[in-house]
């Protein structure tokens, strides 16, 4: 608790009741204040320091700025002080004003970086950046549902759905993978993600049991996808919806042998016939994403309601 007596000594001038009007209003550099008050470094700094051993301000560093604000628990007595003393300082109307200017100058920066970033935003580096955030908030915005990950592979995307599903089922017909995905999920800890062998087309799937039946570039290698998409209306609740993200169609006939596809994608118009032919409503399909190296693979996402 500072003492009231040394804080009210320190409330005695005029000239540090301003720096702690502003400082009240908004956090602040040395360097801002300075401008607001049109006042020396050294002066400004002389009084921080006294407003700090009084234990009025405090301030922490923001990279290589160090930031004032007025003490958060002032005791009531001083903020009786500063509330009757506001009327008394002639100045502090235009030291309202003049920090308005400053943080308008602040936003003007922040602007002034975006404008120069305008139209390269997506192809370069911005720190915090990812999609891998992105896909988390986006996923705790849904609500906990049943989930089958069809074409699972390694589990990395049934890894990241299990963070908010009720339950994941991933399906994948190849053992190897399956028992690598299962070893995955059990050094994350997650409990709620089941693992079965099985074939896209014959999901080993109670019919009406998911929510969400989800197939993540795994269509282009099934044998026959329009049946893929046939059982993954089976074993969809009614109002139970499909997502699709693929390859759009191609000519990069490499990938066959490269990456065992079967089919070389998928046109738009292909997607939202086997959807509608199952018997979903609701049909979008688009274009999500166009790689920009060579051979540049497109993604396409259909999406539907059983």
């Amino acid at each position: 608790m500072p003492s009231i007596l040394k804080s009210m000594r320190v409330l005695a001038d005029s000239f540090r009741l301003r720096i702690l009007f502003l400082l009240e209003r908004e956090e602040l550099s040395v360097a801002e204040i300075q401008e607001i008050l049109a006042t020396g470094q050294s002066r400004i700094s002389t009084h921080l320091s006294q407003l700090k051993q009084a234990e009025l301000v405090e301030d922490r560093r923001s990279g290589k700025n160090i930031l004032y604000r007025l003490v958060r628990t002032l005791p009531p007595e001083i903020r009786a002080v500063l509330e009757a003393s506001r009327a008394e300082i002639p100045e502090a109307e235009d030291d309202a004003r003049a920090l308005a200017l400053a943080l308008r100058k602040r936003a003007d920066r922040m602007r002034s970086y975006f404008d120069e970033l305008a139209g390269r935003f997506g192809k370069q580096y911005v720190p915090g950046r990812s999609w891998r955030g992105l896909a988390e908030a986006l996923l705790l915005l849904m609500p906990p549902l049943d989930i089958a990950d069809l074409g699972a592979g390694e589990g990395a995307f049934s890894q990241l759905l299990a963070r908010r599903a009720r339950r994941v089922i991933a399906v994948d017909n190849s053992p190897r993978m399956i028992e690598v995905a299962r070893d995955l999920a059990l050094r994350s800890g997650l409990a709620n993600i089941e693992f079965r062998v099985g074939d896209l087309e014959t999901p080993p799937i109670p019919d009406a049991s998911v929510d969400l039946a989800f197939f993540s570039q795994s269509l282009h290698h099934a044998l026959h996808p329009r049946r893929a998409v046939d059982a993954a209306w089976r074993i969809l609740r009614p109002g139970g919806r499909i997502a699709v993200l693929d390859l759009k169609r191609h000519s990069f006939e490499e990938a066959r042998e490269l990456y065992a596809d079967h089919w070389l994608g998928f046109a738009e118009a292909e997607l939202e016939a086997f959807l509608a032919a199952a018997g979903f409503r609701d049909v979008q399909v688009s274009t999500v994403h166009r790689e920009s190296e060579h051979p540049h693979f497109e993604t396409v996402l259909a999406l539907g309601e059983k």
